[in-house]
Parts: structure tokens; C-alpha cells; sequence
């Protein structure tokens, strides 16, 4: 299934010496992914498929941490 293909290649993406720029569309293109996997899982019920969200959600979860930076109470 090229959605598990697409997945996977995700996961495995480099995140040092990443710019701005570039995780806003890592960021974007995990949602996509999540979203896609989601409409398939509906139909299929498939737990491999589930397992591959979670790897994608976890990887867009730490990118977009590292968007947000630290929050105003911290940098005090």
C-alpha cells in the first residue's frame, strides 16, 4: 500500500538541520498522512494501519514541538 510506503518514509525523514520552513511542511504533510491512514482504517479496520498512525502522529508531535519553541513561561 503506497499510504504505509508514504508513512514510512516519514518516519524515517531526518530532522536535524531542519529549517522553519521546512518543518511547517513536515508538519503538513504529517497531518495529510494521518488523515489518510484515518479514512482507510475506517473502512478496513486494519491494526497495522493504526500502529502506522500513531509512528506518523508521534513524528509530526515532536516537529511541531520544536515549531512552537519554548513557551513564554520558560524563557524567563
Amino acid at each position: 500500500m503506497e499510504l504505509l510506503k508514504e508513512a514510512e518514509d516519514f518516519e524515517n525523514m531526518k530532522m536535524s538541520h531542519m529549517t522553519t520552513s521546512d518543518r511547517v511542511k513536515a508538519s503538513r504533510e504529517g497531518k495529510r498522512l494521518v488523515l489518510a491512514l484515518n479514512a482507510v482504517f475506517k473502512e478496513t479496520k486494519d491494526p497495522e494501519i493504526m500502529a502506522a498512525m500513531k509512528r506518523v502522529t508521534e513524528k509530526k508531535k515532536k516537529i511541531e514541538k520544536r515549531l512552537m519553541g519554548l513557551p513564554p513561561e520558560a524563557r524567563d
